[in-house]
């Protein structure tokens, strides 16, 4: 006969949920089947055995997994932190660049206006120059004239 430990109705549902490890703990703690001299309950005992074998293995495997998991979260914590102080290191990289870039900016309109200011001038001195210089041929021909005409 087996015990009611053993009944199926009283065992939960999945395998390898912690209410079945637990269940089972329990079965191996109080020892309620082995104390019996049925060979039935010997051979419940040896199964159970390689039961508890095959749970405690399965509880390492996701211990090792828990384990894998937590390293896989650290490590991805690390390169998540690594990608945002690269990101922030570009982006200040960025913002110099673009002080940098307004004060050659600056610089170059200041220079342009230095420029066109000169070119003005120089446009300025270029007219009165035209000017002194059709002024001076028109008394070059008026003296050319009145030399001529005194004779």
């Amino acid at each position: 006969m087996i015990p009611a430990e053993f009944n199926v109705i009283n065992m939960p549902s999945s395998p390898t949920s912690s209410s079945s490890l637990n269940y089972l703990n329990d079965l191996i703690n109080n020892n309620n089947y082995s104390s019996s001299s049925n060979g039935q309950d010997l051979m419940l005992s040896n199964n159970s055995t390689s039961d508890e074998d095959h749970h405690y293995n399965h509880r390492q495997s996701i211990i090792i997994l828990d384990e894998r998991k937590q390293r896989r979260m650290l490590s991805n914590r690390e390169s998540a932190r690594r990608s945002r102080m690269r990101k922030q290191r570009h982006l200040d990289e960025l913002w110099s660049q673009v002080i940098r870039l307004r004060n050659e900016n600056n610089c170059l309109i200041d220079k342009l206006n230095s420029v066109l200011e000169a070119q003005d001038n120089v446009l300025k001195e270029n007219s009165k120059l035209k000017e002194e210089a059709s002024d001076l041929r028109r008394l070059v021909c008026d003296l050319k004239s009145n030399k001529y005409n005194s004779f």
